[in-house]
């Protein structure tokens, strides 16, 4: 199995606490954003994971460099900015097992859920499954639309309705099959260029904690109550 973890964004909604720092490099509690994520990697099995880097990847790289947490750790650094999808695309190509099921993480989410469970719900015949998050107000999040037997039906990316539900927990285990539905060009969105045309996608419910560090306030919540993520 394979990781790939999605870091090259630019971080401009934290202003100048990630000016000269990687998003993912950030300290929450005792670890980084990146520890948090690897150490949840390592206990299902994961020895590489590649990090889709672009923006201050080189400190990325000094900061890291090619292990961490007996990890090796893989570069695919965009020389120009491709979007969620494009991302994706171009972290695959450095997967050393892309005959095998590939984990999409974003690094600005701490997560709580059992990797190890969602990874027994991927049905080897789908796409892949896609974690739907709880969040007491989805206004500003994509929401999900699936049947009884959590088969994707519809995703609707940020409506503005402060209203709960289950919204895009921005965590995806795709089966190889899921790549044919890349466009043709390097720069896409995972949200509105692919997702929409896929036929075959499941969803993993789930009603842990679930942050998106992304904005101040989020992160200022996450290193207060940072123990729930243990």
């Amino acid at each position: 199995m394979n990781a790939v973890i999605l870091c090259g964004g630019l971080s401009t909604r934290l202003g100048e606490i990630t000016k000269n720092i990687p998003k993912i490099l950030l300290e929450i509690g005792d670890k980084t954003i990146l520890d948090w994520q690897l150490t949840k990697l390592k206990q299902i099995g994961i020895k590489e994971v590649v990090l889709a880097a672009g923006h201050l990847a080189h400190i990325l790289e000094k900061e890291i460099g090619f292990e961490r947490l007996g990890i090796e750790i893989i570069y695919a650094i965009e020389d120009k900015r491709l979007g969620t999808g494009g991302a994706i695309k171009h972290g695959l190509e450095y997967v050393l097992h892309p005959e095998d099921p590939t984990f999409i993480l974003n690094g600005d989410i701490l997560y709580t859920i059992d990797f190890a469970d969602m990874v027994s719900k991927l049905k080897s015949d789908s796409d892949g499954i896609i974690l739907a998050s709880h969040a007491p107000d989805i206004a500003s999040y994509g929401t999900l639309v699936y049947d009884e037997n959590l088969h994707l039906k519809e995703f609707k990316e940020k409506e503005g309705k402060h209203i709960p539900g289950y919204q895009n927990g921005g965590l995806y285990l795709f089966n190889p099959s899921a790549k044919k539905y890349f466009p043709q060009e390097d720069q896409f969105s995972i949200e509105y260029d692919v997702f929409p045309n896929m036929k075959d996608l499941y969803v993993y419910q789930s009603d842990k904690p679930w942050v998106d560090v992304g904005l101040p306030e989020r992160l200022d919540w996450a290193k207060e109550h940072w123990r729930e993520f243990i």
